[in-house]
């Protein structure tokens, strides 16, 4: 009974000291002509924060004011330099008339007039320094914020022989800048909005006026403002609050690192998503077919982009069908195999203890295992663990009578066919519905293998991105957008874009591109 009550005791102390979803939010008050009254405040605000740093100044030597930073994020060399030194020096102006003093004085860019605390503190974390004056219930931001951030580089995720060699970094506007470069036109759009009631992530919504539909921008719009959580750490937590079916092993958003991706979305009528501290964006809407193609496939010519697009088709059904395949004819259906091809693979199984099934989930297991132990290793070594690890362990369970040899081609072969795949998440769906792919053939054989193809295709087509089908333009068929799908029509062939995103502006390039031999110049 004591237990009980001091449980019952526990939680409604708990629950005192929970915050309700009102505390979440930042003091809207504005501020008071009284700088002692803000500058205690604030230090209420900012209590046991250490970086904080509320620096009090003299304008002229002769106006109380007060200067607060985040140490670290931002550029103290600027603040003593272009702030401090020019205001504190003695001058002959009107001390009250502070805009116009700020503004002959001080040699900063971007200036902007605060009248509430919330707007203070928004600009403190950003990392842009407030001051404070006496006598006055309005603050000046300097935006002089600087932090230490990675420079671009070669993105990793997402490698091609022919092509730009920039990535997103972690710096939103870094990265903004580098659509800039790429779209100069003031028809790229970015709205900026804050998610998260801690971290105040910033993110921005990328479109391009006139040929995105203006119901999908409204869309993502709607959809991110919705989202009310403590904090946004990456862009994967927000693909999993705004996809159409979260539940799904497909993703419904495209993930990206490259520049020239998302800025070939854009110009295909697609929103981008941006979001701050982390180098990858999202495009939505987003088809199974578009996690299939590689930026590389439109760089190189198109019969290569065509060639590679079907390898990469092939080899797609090859990651999720050939263990299932293997283990329901070497299982149930013998008789499809050629007899010397059965009598060999008869032998080679002759000491192996374990059925076919148990077999491919040994060795499919293990084989994940190395593969996510070498992407978890440093880079130097972890290339060469997966590789020499999966070539040891094979070559010593087939020595060992533990699994046969044909297991293991099966197993390299699905390995080697899944790293085909060049959207990650695309692959990971796969070698995820590739083990109820086995489990199924292991119990009905090649009527299971039928029964789970049809389970995929039902599930594909119920699917949608923002709207979209998930199949599309297949399902529904719309064959005069299926040159960039089974092949990759040459350019002078792409000349109207999509019609679910691109209905303003259709047509992305004029007539007459085709080169006419016949029309070369002459020496």
């Amino acid at each position: 009974m004591m237990n009980h009550l001091w449980r019952k005791s526990l939680k409604s102390k708990m629950a005192k000291k929970t915050p309700t979803v009102g505390q979440f939010k930042q003091e809207q008050d504005p501020l008071f002509d009284n700088l002692a009254y803000n500058e205690n405040k604030f230090r209420s605000i900012y209590k046991d924060c250490s970086d904080v740093i509320f620096r009090p100044f003299f304008i002229g030597g002769k106006v109380k004011s007060i200067l607060l930073y985040i140490e670290g994020l931002s550029n103290i060399e600027e603040i003593d330099d272009n702030v401090l030194s020019p205001l504190m020096q003695n001058t002959e102006e009107e001390f009250y008339n502070v805009n116009n003093l700020i503004e002959k004085k001080i040699s900063v860019s971007n200036v902007k007039e605060i009248k509430t605390f919330s707007e203070c503190i928004q600009e403190i974390s950003s990392g842009n320094p407030v001051i404070l004056v006496d006598k006055r219930n309005t603050g000046f931001s300097l935006g002089l914020s600087k932090w230490e951030k990675r420079s671009v580089e070669e993105p990793s995720a997402e490698m091609v022989v022919r092509g730009p060699r920039e990535a997103f970094v972690e710096t939103l506007r870094v990265n903004t800048s580098l659509l800039r470069r790429k779209i100069r036109s003031p028809e790229l759009k970015l709205q900026c909005m804050e998610i998260g009631r801690y971290t105040k992530t910033k993110v921005v919504i990328a479109y391009m006026e006139g040929i995105a539909d203006r119901t999908l921008i409204e869309e993502t719009q709607n959809r991110l403002s919705r989202i009310e959580i403590d904090g946004i750490l990456e862009s994967g937590m927000i693909q999993e609050l705004i996809e159409d079916n979260p539940k799904s092993p497909f993703p419904q958003v495209l993930a990206t690192e490259r520049p020239d991706v998302v800025t070939s979305n854009l110009l295909e009528g697609r929103v981008a998503i941006l979001v701050d501290g982390t180098p990858f964006s999202i495009v939505v809407p987003s088809t199974f077919y578009s996690l299939l193609q590689s930026s590389e496939d439109y760089y190189e010519r198109f019969l290569i982009g065509t060639a590679i697009r079907w390898l990469r088709y092939l080899f797609l059904v090859i990651s999720l069908f050939l263990p299932s395949l293997y283990v329901a004819l070497i299982t149930f259906h013998h008789e499809m195999l050629p007899t010397n091809l059965l009598i060999s693979m008869a032998a080679s199984r002759e000491h192996v203890p374990f059925p076919a099934l148990v077999e491919v989930l040994i060795m499919e297991v293990m084989f994940e295992a190395l593969r996510e132990a070498g992407l978890r290793l440093p880079k130097q070594i972890g290339g060469a663990v997966s590789i020499v690890g999966a070539l040891v362990i094979g070559e010593a369970a087939v020595s060992a009578g533990i699994v046969s040899a044909p297991m293991v081609i099966v197993v390299a072969i699905t390995g080697v066919a899944s790293f085909t795949i060049p959207r990650y998440p695309a692959a990971i769906a796969i070698r995820m519905l590739r083990f109820p792919m086995i489990l199924i053939a292991g119990t009905l054989g090649m009527l299971g293998i039928m029964l789970g193809t049809i389970t995929i295709i039902i599930h594909l087509c119920t699917l949608r991105s923002f709207g979209v089908p998930y199949l599309s333009p297949v399902a529904p068929m719309k064959s005069s957008d299926l040159k960039d799908v089974l092949t990759r029509a040459p350019w002078w062939k792409l000349n109207p874009r999509t019609p679910l995103t691109g209905e303003y502006n259709k047509y992305r390039q004029s007539t007459g591109q085709k080169p006419d031999p016949t029309s070369r110049g002459k020496m």
